[in-house]
């Protein structure tokens, strides 16, 4: 959430930059709104003055042995008033703030202004393109012989965009996992397993209510309603509600393997089959708590993770900087890592790294404390580290060989036995 007081000292400054990422947003109701709710709490303060007034008057006229009846009554009004203009200000005060919620961040003035994703900018690139002596296959067809998942059954018992992952495919899925897990503790990250389902104000606190609110899976425990994480990344970022950090802990450095659960995932045409967009992946979150001076250093942290780990597997890859209208809605800057899929002849994003400063802080108000000083809002940092499903298709395409067989990154191969390719199955029930 934006702070009203910027809002405030430069409306024209702060909707410009939000209309790099959203071009209608219009701050003219937040404004007005704004100046009501100053208004009546300015008359709210004048008649507790003008209350306070009269009560000292009443107070004399009853030592001397006067008639103060008059002025009971004009206080009288004076508290009905204060009263209707309280509940007035309570409702103008929920209007503004849900205002307020569906505001994006701001973009950071070193991001690239564009509405067009075309215009993202290539900021690094690993690895090179495969070349192929043989007509390639893409996972889907692959998986044919390979029998890694089932998509027929997955749809059976769920619907369209719900993978079954079996066998080698399990397997290899596992070693993923552990193979990036080992990497982040190794440099430094805490390990969390948190719940999968959370309450409504922890998926506010990390910007997805309500803006994102027809995206969220939930569920009815009696009349309690919890949500389905649609990322590691609330349930790491509800950590430290309502609470206040030392700024000697800072910074912290997490990681959290969930599956993650979105209803966005559809059908975007039959190149996008199988495992590209699902309704549930798995996927290590990595995630981070800093001071603000120190939020840009620990973004290139995050960014730098997530390459190293891409690399290790030997895929080619490449890193882009986002266009202000192709940033998520609560970050300030965001690099997204992207493989090769040559089943698919295009980039994927496999990893997107976001900075979001003190925009999911002051929704959640956790803060840090500077010895004595007063608390202030902490930074808040996400990136995948890495999401699984099109890495497990990068694997799979980047590494098929003639016979239909796939090449295990050896990188992975200790987490899985030591086997060094995915066979082919004969056909039978499994």
């Amino acid at each position: 959430m934006l702070d009203l007081r910027l809002i405030r000292k430069d409306p024209a400054g702060v909707q410009a930059k939000l209309r790099t990422k959203v071009a209608e947003i219009d701050l003219s109701n937040i404004l007005e709104l704004d100046e009501m709710i100053r208004a009546k709490k300015t008359e709210v303060e004048t008649l507790k003055a003008k209350r306070n007034e009269a009560s000292e008057v009443i107070g004399k006229k009853k030592r001397a042995g006067e008639d103060a009846t008059a002025l009971m009554e004009e206080i009288g009004r004076f508290a009905e008033r204060i009263h209707a203009l309280d509940h007035e200000v309570v409702a103008l005060e929920e209007k503004i703030n849900d205002a307020l919620a569906r505001l994006p961040n701001i973009p950071m003035d070193d991001v690239p202004v564009s509405p067009d994703p075309k215009d993202n900018v290539v900021v690094r690139s690993f690895g090179e393109k495969p070349t192929f002596s043989f007509p390639i296959k893409n996972h889907v067809e692959l998986n044919d012989t390979l029998q890694c998942f089932d998509f027929q059954r997955g749809a059976k018992l769920t619907g369209s965009g719900w993978p079954i992952y079996k066998g080698d495919g399990a397997r290899l899925e596992w070693a993923l996992l552990n193979y990036m897990i080992n990497y982040h503790v190794q440099n430094g990250y805490i390990q969390w397993m948190p719940p999968l389902a959370v309450k409504k104000e922890v998926l506010y606190a990390a910007g997805q209510l309500p803006k994102f609110a027809n995206q969220q899976y939930s569920v009815m425990d009696g009349e309690q309603e919890y949500f389905l994480i649609p990322t590691a990344e609330v349930p790491l970022n509800g950590l430290y509600m309502e609470e206040i950090l030392p700024e000697e802990v800072l910074p912290l450095k997490y990681i959290a393997y969930t599956p993650c659960f979105r209803r966005e995932a559809g059908a975007a045409g039959s190149t996008e089959r199988g495992l590209i967009r699902v309704h549930q992946f798995n996927k290590v979150e990595m995630f981070a708590y800093t001071l603000p001076e120190k939020s840009s250093e620990m973004f290139e942290e995050l960014v730098h993770n997530a390459e190293k780990i891409v690399e290790g597997l030997g895929l080619h890859c490449r890193s882009m900087l986002l266009t202000t209208g192709d940033m998520s809605f609560g970050s300030a800057k965001t690099i997204d890592v992207e493989v090769w899929l040559p089943g698919q002849n295009r980039y994927y994003e496999v990893s997107s790294i976001s900075n979001c400063t003190d925009f999911q802080s002051r929704r959640s108000n956790a803060r840090f404390r500077r010895g004595k000083e007063k608390p202030q809002l902490v930074h808040t940092l996400n990136g995948s580290g890495l999401a699984t499903s099109r890495l497990m298709v990068a694997i799979i395409e980047n590494n098929q060989e003639a016979d239909g067989s796939v090449r295990i990154p050896e990188a992975l191969r200790p987490f899985m036995g030591g086997q060094q390719k995915l066979e082919i199955k004969p056909l039978r029930y499994v």
